[in-house]
């Protein structure tokens, strides 16, 4: 889980970019679509066994994902829909990845983990969302989509041995996530 101190340190990183593209009339739906089609680049990369070429692809949409929802805010074109949008794309965005890691890793039992992580990240996403459309507020948990991707991205970036372990390690972290949010779940609802 990245701390507050540590989310607003990103922020800072990212408010001049973000503040250049809301300038520039970059639309943030714009910046939700170009990430996801950095995670179809990534993914093909992926599926093409180059893993450290396909990470820097899926780390650089990742950068996209926090850039919307800054832009956004910051030009003022944040919208109920926008939101949908975003979360909507950033799953797909989420799941293509890890097919091509299964596809990439078919011929051993690694294929699996993929499978088990998109499950674990999907449950992630969904108990926030239930929660939230319940009138709670859910934002507790180890592995949300920012530590997801830079675990992922570590993987890729070492591979060998540490690509399977690294997909150990980000299937354990959704679904501890997961019950983490239905703990809190039962104390807020």
């Amino acid at each position: 889980m990245v701390s507050q101190s540590k989310k607003d340190w990103i922020r800072s990183l990212l408010d001049p970019i973000a503040r250049f593209l809301a300038q520039m009339g970059v639309h943030p739906n714009t910046m939700t679509v170009f990430g996801f089609l950095l995670a179809v680049v990534s993914a093909v990369l992926l599926a093409g066994g180059r893993f450290r070429l396909g990470a820097l692809f899926l780390l650089v949409g990742g950068g996209c994902d926090m850039l919307d929802g800054a832009v956004a805010r910051l030009s003022g074109k944040g919208s109920p829909f926008g939101a949908f949008f975003d979360s909507t794309m950033d799953r797909f965005a989420e799941i293509i990845p890890y097919l091509a890691l299964a596809y990439s890793l078919r011929d051993g039992w690694e294929c699996l983990l993929p499978f088990l992580v998109i499950t674990g990240s999907l449950m992630v996403s969904y108990t926030r969302a239930r929660v939230e459309g319940l009138g709670g507020s859910c934002t507790v948990g180890l592995l949300e989509r920012p530590e997801r991707i830079v675990l992922l991205f570590l993987g890729l970036l070492i591979g060998g041995p540490f690509l399977p372990l690294a997909l150990v390690l980000l299937a354990a972290g959704s679904y501890f996530t997961t019950f983490q949010r239905m703990a809190h779940a039962r104390k807020v609802l």
